[in-house]
């Protein structure tokens, strides 16, 4: 197997055999780009920030607020993440505070917006689901309907960045 194809590991065969086709023969990249020409414009943290409260502002209105969104350099090399979700419990006299942030894989600045989206959507997902059951995909599902797919596609763009 092709280093590159680690990202697509699980998938079943009708998926990995073509890609790793494309990947063989030096067309993958190039099939990828014209898949997703264009990358997002959200480049600051604070467009971010506002980019993933109009997503949670739509969907999940009574999920608790987030006190942070940024893009993380260290994500994808420590956690084997693309995002990351955690949350802090403070005690303050008598009352508990718990803080949200959403931490995105620096490498997603340069990214097609839709593979952003689904990484977005992956993370608020998390405020209201903790584990990966069938409640937290089928709310992934119900924020961006394509998530599966997107999910595919932003692991087939780390293959592309690997590529080129």
């Amino acid at each position: 197997m092709h280093p590159s194809l680690r990202y697509i590991q699980g998938y079943p065969e009708h998926i990995t055999t073509p890609v790793g086709q494309l990947v063989e023969s030096g067309r993958f990249t190039a099939w990828f780009k014209q898949r997703y020409p264009d990358n997002h414009t959200i480049k600051s943290e604070k467009a971010l920030f506002d980019y993933t409260m109009a997503i949670k502002q739509r969907f999940l209105k009574k999920s608790p607020p987030l006190s942070k969104v940024i893009y993380d350099s260290k994500i994808h090399l420590i956690n084997h993440a693309l995002g990351l979700h955690s949350y802090v419990n403070r005690v303050q006299g008598n009352k508990v505070k718990s803080k949200n942030e959403i931490r995105i894989a620096s490498v997603f600045k340069n990214a097609p917006e839709p593979l952003l989206r689904m990484l977005i959507v992956h993370e608020l997902a998390h405020l209201k689901e903790k584990e990966h059951n069938k409640a937290f995909y089928s709310l992934c599902c119900h924020m961006e309907p394509s998530y599966h797919q997107l999910e595919l596609d932003a692991r087939l763009f780390m293959m592309s960045l690997e590529q080129s």
